[in-house]
């Protein structure tokens, strides 16, 4: 009887033990892979720069590139090969528009904000990266949202500038000295020939004008009215212009013009596929591939004959530094690929499709597919059908459109797309007939929600595509239900019903809605802050809410790792990531509100995870049907968006 008596007070202490530790026990740090898409490279040293704009060849194939901003490096980049070599300058120090170099020098167009605005070209040496000089170009030194030099070249001892608003071509040496001007109105891209002639693009005329080295008219292309001459290289081996067309051509068109003065140029060939990522004779409207660009925004070759073409992805920022992406092609004589280089965001989330199980992720203007690095399947913007789609404009106080996020109801996709710190949310459906363009629909706040106040309080589309928005200064959730699409697959909402905030988590600043567990999940803003974007430590988890539990949150989570941002939810499980503090991510169990799970950094340790999450959506959720968490999370600094892969 004795030994029964020990054995069971045995099992009781087991049990008490075990339960114990179960409720103590540490945060698991395993169960979960590290990947990345929308970079080339997964990490600092190797990641392809941010948002090139412009790009110079050198003769030995070294490839340069200008960005307005780029969070890591200097906004010149350095490739070779398909590798980075490093960078030239500071983040912020260039306007990224044009740059052209010689056999010692690079010359780049200087960014406002700096000491010397955006009327100046920096010479940079090749050899050390320092900046030497400083021609002044323009009086136009204080555009932040346009390019006040808009084209560069280089011959011999000479500098040709574009001074855009200036309506002028300005000619110096090398050193600084001015020489001359040419009167060409809104001159654009430049190209120097063997002749010492200079070639200017006039975008919005879609002409080409050349000029001998005094300064004379010689000839002048007219391309059809749609036309957008946007990069030019003189090719002297072969005696033909090329002309970057980023009309609906969206090709390189060859001009023959070894005639010179004796005869006009003639249009003689095409390189890509007419019509780009938007045609649909060789693939799906919106489908990218190696001749099949967006936007040309630059074109060299080096001594070998080998071709270099810079490519921008549509949909930009309104301050230029988040303008498309770098998609960067070479390719052989014969005009195969031989490597690409691709950066595809600067600071943006995909979010995981639900109609293809969580293999393609929509941001709010690409599609991206696969692992390390992945692939860049669409840019989902046409800005020939749709020149007022939101994603285009630079005015848009938003900062750019780049944050998706994805919901499927019936087959129909209801893209979501916003900037790093949104008080407006844009919305797009998709059209078998329109292939992978997002077609423009309404807004929040918007004539179709009839509502012009922000969203302060939080944004949430749930997998039923009802639109949940915390209008400002209401404390209300409206709650805008989803009634049904039209023939198109354009969706339609209701009006909107009001649901008080409940007082304990106001103000509110974050709102997820899991339809089909018929959970509503809020975070509490800081009371008193001026900063509506920030988050408090207070997250309230209702269970049915639809249902009439608006009051009784379970679990209440409260956070105990500083400065919160980001949150999204999917499953059993809420996301959190924070700013300025660590690259994080938090896993809460909705059920329990205990914290199960945290994706410390890197597994495997060679992805550049980032050090924190600066934007209000920056993280998306998703549960495949094997049970896998995919959770995508902001990359700024390595211009990626990484893929947490995690099964509880």
């Amino acid at each position: 009887m004795l030994n029964i008596r020990i054995r069971l007070r045995a099992r009781l202490f087991g049990a008490i033990v075990a339960m114990i530790s179960s409720v103590f026990a540490p945060v698991s740090r395993a169960q979960y892979t590290t990947d990345w898409i929308a970079n080339t490279y997964g990490t600092l040293a190797a990641h392809v720069g941010n948002a090139a704009r412009s790009m110079w060849v050198a003769p030995e194939g070294v490839v340069y590139t200008a960005s307005m901003w780029d969070e890591n490096e200097g906004g010149v980049a350095i490739y070779q090969n398909g590798r980075s070599l490093g960078s030239i300058g500071i983040h912020s120090e260039f306007q990224g528009g044009a740059i052209t170099g010689n056999a010692t020098s690079i010359f780049a167009a200087m960014q406002a904000g700096t000491q010397y605005g955006t009327g100046g070209v920096g010479r940079y040496d090749r050899a050390t990266g320092t900046r030497d000089l400083v021609i002044n170009v323009s009086t136009w030194t204080a555009m932040s949202r346009a390019d006040a030099i808009s084209g560069l070249a280089t011959a011999g001892s000479l500098l040709y500038a574009s001074d855009f608003f200036g309506n002028r071509v300005r000619v110096f040496t090398t050193g600084g000295a001015w020489q001359q001007d040419i009167s060409v109105a809104g001159p654009g891209a430049l190209a120097l020939d063997s002749g010492g002639n200079v070639w200017v693009a006039r975008k919005s005329a879609a002409a080409i004008v050349e000029y001998g080295p005094t300064g004379a008219l010689l000839n002048s292309i007219q391309m059809p009215a749609t036309s957008r001459p946007s990069a030019l290289f003189f090719d002297a081996s072969r005696g033909l212009l090329m002309v970057g067309d980023e009309g609906p051509d969206l090709n390189i068109k060859l001009y023959s013009v070894t005639s010179g003065m004796a005869g006009a140029p003639q249009l003689v060939g095409t390189f890509g596929v007419q019509g780009g990522y938007l045609d649909t004779t060789t693939g799906t409207k919106g489908q990218v591939g190696d001749k099949r660009f967006t936007r040309i925004e630059g074109i060299g070759k080096d001594a070998g004959g080998n071709l270099y073409v810079l490519d921008n992805p549509w949909g930009g920022g309104w301050d230029l530094g988040r303008n498309g992406g770098t998609d960067l092609h070479a390719y052989d004589g014969a005009g195969n690929l031989l490597w690409k280089l691709q950066s595809l965001n600067f600071e943006a989330v995909a979010a995981p499709d639900p109609v293809t199980d969580g293999t393609l992720f929509y941001s709010g203007t690409n599609i991206y597919s696969g692992t390390a690095g992945g692939t860049f399947v669409a840019n989902t913007v046409d800005p020939f059908s749709y020149p007022d789609d939101p994603r285009l404009n630079v005015n848009d106080t938003q900062r750019d459109e780049h944050f998706g996020q994805l919901v499927s109801v019936g087959g129909n996709r209801i893209l979501v797309a916003s900037g790093q710190n949104p008080a407006i949310f844009y919305l797009f459906h998709f059209e078998p007939s329109k292939g992978y363009i997002a077609v423009p629909d309404a807004s929040i706040p918007g004539s179709a929600f009839n509502t012009t106040r922000p969203v302060t309080g939080g944004f949430s589309i749930d997998s039923k595509g009802d639109v949940w928005a915390g209008l400002d200064r209401t404390n209300h959730i409206y709650h805008y239900p989803l009634t049904g699409f039209d023939g198109y697959g354009k969706p339609m909402w209701g009006t909107g019903i009001a649901l008080p905030i409940p007082t304990s988590i106001r103000p509110l600043t974050r709102i997820v809605y899991l339809a089909e567990s018929d959970t509503m999940i809020l975070a509490q803003g800081i009371a008193g802050s001026s900063d509506w974007t920030a988050m408090n430590t207070r997250i309230e988890v209702y269970h049915g809410w639809s249902a009439g539990n608006m009051t009784r949150p379970d679990p209440v989570i409260n956070l105990t790792s500083a400065n919160p941002k980001s949150m999204t939810a999917a499953g059993n499980y809420l996301f959190v990531g924070y700013v300025h503090t660590v690259p994080d991510i938090d896993a809460f169990n909705l059920t329990t509100g205990r914290l199960d799970t945290t994706f410390t950094n890197s597994n495997p340790v060679n992805v550049d995870v980032g050090n924190d999450v600066d934007s209000m959506y920056g993280l998306r959720a998703f549960v495949r049907s094997t049970g896998e968490y995919v959770v995508t999370k902001d990359n700024y600094n390595g211009s990626s968006v990484i893929v947490y892969r995690w099964t509880p």
